[in-house]
């Protein structure tokens, strides 16, 4: 041997960082091998406590942690949770994957059903109008919109509002429809008025004019024309018993039973309606006064005779439309004569009026108890739609007997919402007390929330 052999060796240097490095590098090692068994593995494996394997590693100068140990083994834990979410939501996809499939597979026949329905509406229309004039057909029948389907209908054709009981009376609309294009219309008022009444409201239209009155003069103008009875020539009396308003205004001292019998008489009776506060009867001014000045501007009366209500609340600066019905009188013609708005509607028709617009709707006699009373009822909800909060239900001598007024119509009432501002009873008398016959006059507003 040389005799370098026989010198003294170096020693190494002791680094002291070497054992925490080394700690260190084997916990990364062991870390990521650990990570990438749990997510190759199989997803059915039970995953063990770290502390299971760490008990079999004899690694000299391996002394983990406690808190380490804790902190892996609340990650193990997560992540297990985290993948049992994942597996849900994947079975969750794939069951939301078949019912799109299903939904896309069966489209085309809910398109072909929806399609198939329409024409099958279609169908019935025109079966029910099938073997009537070709003129009838153009009138009540579907016409196809010229720029097709519209959003806003939803419909690619144009239906006339026709009552839908005008096909139930196919005789009689076929009567009503006879006429000559472009020429007169048949004089059938009372024809036309009656199958309104038996529910075909609205008519179909018509292409005939109707027959003109002879000499027509112009109209009285306002205010004058309010208070005085209109030129005979100003309308057609072919359809009525009278033939001149003179005949109108005697039939109240005629024996019979006549609608409105006395209301042509616009200086006898009307003269004083609706001026004096007594009993049932409510005076106008005091009725307006119950809401602020000018807040009564636009109303309905329904069934209102020749409109004298109307003139009252016309002379008050609040215009009021007045329904009526020509039962053997002219009295729309008469109401318009007047400078007033008349609508012919009978009481089953549906109010043609936007809800909330209305400040004051009245009626006198009309609404009572020969309505059914579900009729009446969803009368009364039609009133309440068109009123505007706050407005006014003025029902005006409504007549019923006595065990109908606490048992049908103060409920009826309650039921349909209105507050109750003014409410007057009292006995009918020129029948005898024994037919235990009533009146009610109120007043009701629609509550402002």
């Amino acid at each position: 041997m040389g005799a370098e052999d026989y010198l003294p060796k170096k020693q190494p240097h002791y680094n002291p960082n070497t054992r925490y490095k080394f700690k260190m590098l084997v916990l990364v090692i062991l870390t990521n091998l650990l990570t990438m068994y749990i997510f190759a593995g199989p997803s059915s494996f039970n995953l063990h406590p770290i502390s299971k394997y760490t008990q079999h590693l004899s690694l000299p100068l391996w002394e983990p942690p406690s808190a380490l140990l804790h902190e892996l083994n609340a990650t193990q834990r997560e992540l297990t949770r985290s993948r049992s979410e994942i597996e849900e939501l994947t079975q969750q996809l794939k069951f939301t994957n078949l019912i799109v499939k299903a939904l896309a597979t069966d489209l085309p026949r809910l398109q072909n059903s929806v399609s198939a329905n329409r024409i099958t509406s279609n169908s019935s229309i025109l079966d029910h109008i099938n073997g009537l004039s070709h003129e009838i057909k153009l009138a009540i029948g579907p016409h196809k919109l010229p720029l097709g389907y519209s959003p806003r209908m939803g419909s690619d054709e144009l239906f006339p509002p026709v009552g839908g009981a005008c096909l139930k009376y196919k005789d009689e609309l076929a009567q009503y429809m006879a006429y000559t294009i472009g020429g007169e219309c048949p004089v059938d008022d009372v024809f036309a008025q009656q199958l309104m009444l038996k529910g075909c409201e609205p008519l179909p239209r018509r292409r005939c004019h109707p027959k003109a009155p002879g000499k027509y003069v112009n109209p009285m103008p306002l205010p004058g024309s309010l208070w005085a009875t209109p030129p005979d020539t100003s309308i057609v009396w072919d359809p009525y018993t009278c033939k001149n308003y003179k005949c109108l205004i005697d039939r109240k001292n005629k024996p019979g039973y006549y609608d409105c019998k006395d209301c042509f008489d616009l200086q006898g009776r009307e003269k004083a309606r609706w001026l004096f506060d007594k009993g049932l009867d409510f005076g106008i001014d005091q009725v307006l006064s119950t809401k602020p000045r000018g807040t009564i501007r636009i109303g309905l009366d329904i069934g209102g005779g020749t409109g004298t209500f109307a003139a009252r609340m016309k002379e008050r600066n609040v215009t009021i439309i007045t329904t009526s019905m020509n039962l053997d009188g002219p009295f729309n013609s008469f109401i318009s004569s007047r400078g007033l708005l008349s609508m012919h509607l009978s009481i089953s028709q549906r109010l043609p009026f936007f809800e909330n617009t209305l400040d004051i709707v009245h009626s006198m006699h009309v609404l009572s108890n020969w309505i059914p009373d579900m009729v009446l009822e969803f009368t009364l909800y039609d009133i309440y739609r068109v009123l505007r909060p706050g407005g006014l239900l003025w029902l005006d001598h409504f007549f019923c007997l006595g065990h109908q007024l606490n048992t049908t119509y103060v409920p009826m009432l309650n039921r349909a919402g209105f507050k109750r501002l003014r409410w007057n009873a009292g006995l009918k008398l020129d029948r005898g007390v024994d037919k235990n016959e009533w009146y009610f006059s109120a007043l009701l507003e629609k509550p402002m929330s």
